[in-house]
C-alpha cells in the first residue's frame, strides 16, 4: 500500500499540489488519506511539500509547515491567506490513466 502511495506522489510535478485524499484515490485507496500521511513519514526524496490537506491547507504544525509553504511558493504556487488556490495550482492528473498505470505496477509486483 505505501509503496503505490509514494509512486503516485512521486507523480505531482513541480508548481502542482495534490491533496491526501486525492493521493489515496489515486493509489487505489480511497479513503484511506492517513495512510497516505504515514507514507510520507517514511519517504525519502519524494516531493513531500506539494501534499496538502482538503482545501489546500498545510496540515504540518510550526517550522514544517513554514518550510512547506516556502517551498511551494518557490515553486510559483499561490496561497489565499493559509491555503493554496486549488483552482490553479490542483494537480489534475488523467485520472483514469493514472489509476491504470498504478493497477499495472500492482500487477509486476
Amino acid at each position: 500500500m505505501f509503496e503505490k502511495i509514494k509512486e503516485t506522489i512521486a507523480q505531482i510535478p513541480k508548481g502542482k499540489v495534490a491533496t491526501y485524499g486525492q493521493i489515496a484515490k489515486l493509489a487505489g485507496y480511497p479513503g484511506a488519506a492517513r495512510q497516505v500521511v504515514w507514507a510520507l513519514r517514511s519517504a525519502v526524496g519524494l516531493p513531500w511539500h506539494r501534499v496538502l490537506g482538503a482545501g489546500g491547507k498545510i496540515r504540518l504544525p510550526g517550522h514544517q509547515g513554514l518550510e512547506q509553504r516556502m517551498r511551494l511558493e518557490m515553486e510559483g504556487v499561490r496561497f489565499f491567506g493559509t491555503k493554496v488556490d486549488m483552482k490553479t495550482f490542483a494537480w489534475q492528473p488523467k485520472e483514469k490513466k493514472a489509476a491504470q498505470k498504478v493497477a499495472k505496477k500492482r500487477k509486476k509486483v
